[in-house]
């Protein structure tokens, strides 16, 4: 049985997801960095996290599909022996008005990130063991209700509902489920192509008036995972400098 505790982390290879891996690691979980496709990116980080002491191995699955979804576990239960906590970061973005979303964008939204989150929710609530975490990502952006954003929010909404749907349904295992739903956050997804007026005008949203980071981030995930945060449970943290 191996020692320490087991999370897994999906879309873990890069920004957001790689600060969480990182920082799991750091905490001293064994670290499965989820990628669907940038296999170089995640065995980098791997590699580093290991070089670092950490404990990390990449793992190829593409969340929508339910089956790769079960290996992933399969996996990472064969290499562990167990998982306890599951982060569910791998997620998209295509902004558009709602009269000019197509359908590919609309399905690849919810494939990824409603579907995706759902597949890994799903899984996590067979194999997880007493005591586990379920930690979902939600945004910020719901509060904000901006334009072009629709398709995108109603995805993250449903991924709030199932949250707190879902941590009712474990009841008796000791399991939490919670959402973290950050705001605008300086990774080189969110950075590129905005002008830096722009990026200034979003980091003044907030009355810390600045970006989050994706450590900002990481930071409030390693809470809900770990022995402090074990009294949060069905609740959606909106990490974001206090924008909304």
């Amino acid at each position: 049985m191996h020692s320490r505790s087991v999370a897994i982390v999906t879309g873990g290879s890069r920004g957001i997801g790689a600060a969480i891996s990182e920082r799991l690691t750091v905490d001293g979980y064994a670290v499965v960095i989820n990628y669907a496709g940038r296999r170089d990116d995640a065995v980098a980080l791997a590699s580093r996290l290991v070089a670092q002491g950490g404990e990390a191995v990449a793992l190829q699955a593409d969340v929508s599909d339910p089956v790769a979804v079960q290996r992933l576990f399969d996996a990472t239960e064969a290499r562990y022996g167990g998982v306890d906590v599951l982060v569910n970061n791998a997620g998209v973005m295509d902004l558009a008005p709602v009269a000019q979303v197509d359908d590919a964008a609309f399905d690849r939204l919810v494939a990824i990130n409603l579907k995706g989150s759902f597949n890994c929710m799903r899984e996590a609530a067979h194999r997880l063991r007493s005591g586990g975490r379920i930690i979902n990502f939600s945004s910020s952006v719901i509060g904000l209700r901006l334009e072009t954003y629709g398709a995108y929010s109603a995805t993250k909404a449903a991924v709030e509902a199932l949250t707190t749907v879902l941590s009712r349904e474990l009841r008796g295992r000791s399991i939490t489920v919670n959402a973290v739903a950050p705001g605008p956050t300086a990774t080189d997804l969110f950075l590129e192509g905005k002008s830096p007026e722009l990026i200034e005008r979003m980091a003044k949203m907030n009355p810390l008036e600045r970006l989050g980071t994706p450590a900002d981030i990481a930071a409030v995930v390693s809470f809900l995972a770990g022995p402090q945060g074990g009294w949060i449970n069905g609740q959606v943290i909106r990490a974001n400098g206090g924008m909304v």
